[in-house]
């Protein structure tokens, strides 16, 4: 127990990116109006006004909208509160912003669906080790160098992956590639909900501000990537699945 109070102590003195973690009553007001942040979103819509006759125009805005509510919105606040607003937070990178921005503005594609997956893993796996995320949770610099390596690595992950590949077997590689993200966010989301152990002492104060037993957040926020992660993903990779074998029926 002692530990664990000097574990509580030392965080409660970090300087934690989004701000305190906002009550139920506070978590409404809690949007993020960091200038950087601001300016960065605004600089991109003006990329994407400037660029709209070359790339998907809605999709460009649904993964602009993603990264608002990830950055901005009051979503922002609540990952210093729960870590299921983490996993949520994750989530609409991961499946939303993502996805989105491949598919308005597909980065130059360097490597392989395989190479790009083990990119992802790596950065969600880092993410989800508690030193690690210690490290994240006290440094801004910390916090944005893993934001920007899950963002880049899952963009570039989905330029591959949803690329329109003229043959049926590159359909197939793709989707298995789909699938192995899907793999790999519901067993990060496995391995939150089975475990008997606080992992994240980040959010005992957090949970409690909220009603929560720090160990419910945590098996939460497993059921959040576990659900809502694997789910769309899985079944996207079985839509493609199934376009190679109706294009292998056609021909």
């Amino acid at each position: 127990m002692a530990v664990q109070g000097d574990v509580s102590e030392l965080i409660g003195t970090a300087t934690i990116y989004c701000g305190p973690a906002p009550t139920p009553n506070q978590l409404w007001a809690s949007w993020n109006t960091d200038p950087a942040v601001l300016a960065g979103l605004i600089s991109f819509s003006a990329m994407i006004w400037i660029k709209r006759q070359h790339i998907s125009l809605g999709p460009a805005v649904v993964g602009l909208i993603a990264l608002f509510v990830a950055f901005v919105s009051p979503l922002c606040a609540f990952t210093s509160a729960l870590f299921t607003a983490r996993a949520i937070h994750h989530v609409v990178i991961l499946t939303l912003a993502a996805p989105a921005l491949a598919i308005a503005m597909p980065v130059v594609r360097i490597g392989t669906v395989s190479l790009w997956l083990a990119a992802v893993t790596a950065v969600m796996v880092a993410w989800h080790i508690p030193s690690i995320y210690s490290w994240i949770w006290q440094s801004a610099i910390a916090y944005w160098s893993m934001q920007a390596a899950m963002l880049g690595s899952a963009w570039a992950f989905w330029s591959m992956a949803l690329a329109a590949p003229e043959r049926t077997e590159q359909i197939i590689y793709n989707a298995f590639g789909i699938a192995g993200l899907a793999g790999i966010m519901g067993l990060v989301g496995a391995v939150l909900t089975f475990s008997s152990s606080i992992l994240y002492f980040e959010h005992v104060d957090g949970a409690a501000l909220w009603g929560l037993a720090p160990i419910a957040d945590q098996q939460l926020a497993g059921l959040v990537m576990w659900v809502p992660g694997f789910v769309p993903v899985a079944t996207l990779a079985a839509v493609m699945l199934r376009r190679s074998w109706m294009r292998g029926i056609e021909a």
